[in-house]
């Protein structure tokens, strides 16, 4: 349902080339105790030669001082850009680097960085952007992938608070939100809204050789509104909106209504279906049946730890995964449904990633084995290895799969039994621990 105003309106692969970030390991972009800065990247075209590109950081996430001339409290950052052009396999096109001061403003809860990248009409693109804190000497990386396609490409958008009249830097919206979208290449007097019903179910184990549960291209609705970029837009219903300026082309800026929970987990209701993953069948079953949905999910937690303490540390540990899933991995569904989603909230951040514009490949620390006999030999750190693949998807540049057929050992039982008993798994813990 889409809400304009105070007036509802309706109730209700190909192949790319491989661009190398370098071989080098980059699991911390997912672990948020050693990434502690989370920049949110959007991007504007700016007619055919130019994309701008805006790194949003929270300034709550950076560190402020007084330590400076002005005796003020600031804080200061490096924010560094390398654009990587696909159709030239992979070759650096472009870079940019800024330095800035910023000050400790409560009225300006986000620190905002514009920077003009040359990306042509028709090419493909991978950027790698980089913010290091230099007061707390802490770096922060990024990576998006976009493609240039022309008057229906997705960042010929700008999406803006309707009440705050201020430019918004996320595409996941909440029911009570109003905003404006402005399509910048040219004037139009109708754009056209695409509905599509969201995706819930969740991923297969990496061990069962099925495809990921994906939503249909058909639009459930299909509604024309007329435009102006000031037309206050509402989205109380969870889906996908698809805006274009095509009534036969469902192309364009798409916004995402995960529920009001997103991206953190407060509710029973919301808390519950993550647990699909560890939880059996009639588990699931009984939790959908029982009279107090809250009562029911503390006795889950407490069967499987035990006493209270232990269980309060299982559901910290499970339901932080799970919201960093929704803040890392989300494309046309939450980000725990997702087949990364998936492996994150069960074993945890990768301690090795290896990533490139279409692949990451996450590895996972064993029990370390000898290199040879006798205790003269050093020990060899071995992983376990998953592989993702990026998919095209008219949604979002954002939707990797797992390559099942690649992953025949998983540890999957192993992972889900640990969890049943009270221990947060990790593949290279002692036996004792698992």
């Amino acid at each position: 349902m889409v809400i304009i105003a105070v007036t509802a309106i309706f109730y209700c692969s190909c192949a790319t080339t491989s661009t190398v970030t370098g071989p080098k390991d980059v699991s911390y972009i997912y672990n948020p105790t050693k990434n502690s800065i989370i920049p949110v990247i959007t991007l504007y075209h700016i007619g055919a030669e130019e994309t701008v590109m805006t790194v949003s950081i929270k300034k709550n996430q950076l560190f402020f001082s007084l330590a400076n001339p002005t005796n003020e409290m600031m804080a200061s950052v490096n924010v560094s850009v390398r654009l990587f052009d696909n159709s030239l396999g992979g070759m650096l096109c472009d870079s940019a680097a800024y330095s800035f001061d910023i000050k400790q403003d409560p009225s300006q809860p986000e620190f905002i960085c514009r920077v003009p990248l040359k990306a042509y009409e028709g090419g493909s693109y991978y950027a790698e952007v980089k913010v290091f804190d230099k007061i707390k000497r802490k770096s922060a990386g990024s990576f998006i992938s976009f493609r240039k396609t022309g008057p229906y490409d997705a960042y010929n958008y700008r999406l803006y608070s309707h009440f705050g009249k201020r430019e918004m830097f996320t595409r996941n919206l909440h029911t009570d939100e109003f905003v404006n979208v402005r399509y910048l290449p040219a004037n139009i007097d109708t754009i056209w809204l695409f509905y599509y019903k969201p995706v819930t179910k969740i991923s297969p184990a990496p061990s069962v050789i099925l495809p990921e549960v994906t939503t249909s291209d058909t639009a459930d609705r299909i509604i024309p509104i007329a435009y102006t970029d000031t037309l206050p837009l509402m989205f109380p219903r969870e889906g996908i909106y698809l805006f274009s300026p095509d009534s036969t082309i469902n192309q364009g800026i798409t916004l995402f209504n995960f529920g009001a929970d997103f991206p953190g987990m407060t509710k029973a209701e919301t808390m519950i279906p993550p647990l699909a993953y560890i939880a059996t069948d009639d588990e699931m079953a009984a939790f959908n049946d029982a009279p107090n949905k809250k009562v029911a999910l503390d006795n889950f937690w407490m069967d499987k730890a035990g006493n209270i303490d232990k269980a309060k540390e299982l559901i910290r540990i499970y339901y932080f995964r799970v919201q960093y899933s929704n803040l890392y991995f989300s494309s046309y569904k939450s980000g725990w449904l997702t087949d990364r989603g998936m492996v994150y909230v069960v074993y945890g951040p990768p301690d090795k990633l290896f990533k490139t514009s279409d692949t990451e490949r996450w590895g996972y620390k064993l029990p370390p084995v000898k290199k040879g006999w006798g205790k003269r030999f050093p020990m060899e750190d071995q992983y376990l290895w998953f592989t993702f693949r990026k998919q095209d998807n008219m949604f979002t540049e954002n939707d990797f799969t797992l390559s099942r057929s690649q992953t025949p050992v998983s540890y999957w039982d192993q992972a889900v039994a640990s969890w049943r008993r009270g221990k947060v798994f990790r593949l290279d813990n002692p036996k004792e621990f698992q």
